[in-house]
């Protein structure tokens, strides 16, 4: 009975230490995700919540210090589109590059649904997901749509530029800057700004 006993004892011992093995390698292989995750990443798993259960909005705060509301719909490489939610009532398109992204306020419940990156995993060979700022903005500038850029201040003392896309060049782009609601003619335009890409926080369509 005693030597029953004693390799009971050591069964017990030897599962409960595989057990916590076990455990440990799990939690190791969950920081492990966590450090990987980028805000694109979180950006999308909420993205993905929302398509599942109606419309959500995200409460974004940009790198100069501006806040905005805005549902997403479609995510590229480093921007996803979507609509902006304002005061005034009006739902205008945008452009956001990731990049330009300072912070998100979420609710309780969206801390934990930003980290399940499982649900719904987006395809690493999916168009959009390849699909980079420039690609976009040359779509535009290709279909001579008029865009607001906003830019950190004191560029402009409003830090938004209204105007044209010329041309997108591998870091910036050429703004053929004109009033809003007038077409992009010489006569109209104002002025010609480079704007480096970097320094686009947003781009209203």
């Amino acid at each position: 009975m005693r030597w029953d006993n004693l390799f009971d004892d050591l069964e017990s011992q030897l599962e409960q230490e595989l057990s916590a093995e076990e455990v440990d390698l799990k939690a190791e292989e969950e920081r492990l995700r966590l450090a990987r995750l980028g805000i694109r990443d979180r950006l999308y798993a909420l993205h993905l919540l929302a398509a599942g259960e109606g419309e959500r909005m995200l409460r974004l705060t940009l790198r100069d210090g501006s806040r905005i509301t805005v549902t997403p719909s479609t995510f590229g490489r480093d921007w996803f589109s979507g609509e902006l939610i304002e005061e005034s009532g009006r739902r205008p398109s945008c452009i956001l590059p990731i990049e330009s992204i300072d912070g998100i306020t979420l609710e309780a419940d969206q801390v934990a649904q930003s980290l399940d990156t499982t649900r719904g995993r987006e395809s690493p060979n999916s168009l959009s997901a390849r699909l980079g700022l420039q690609f976009v903005l040359r779509d535009l500038c290709r279909r001579r749509q008029p865009v607001e850029l906003q830019v950190p201040q004191p560029q402009d003392t409003s830090g938004r530029i209204h105007g044209t896309i010329d041309r997108v060049g591998r870091d910036h782009l050429d703004l053929a800057v004109h009033e809003p609601g007038r077409p992009r003619r010489e006569s109209a335009v104002t002025e010609y700004r480079i704007v480096r890409l970097s320094q686009v926080l947003l781009v209203r369509l």
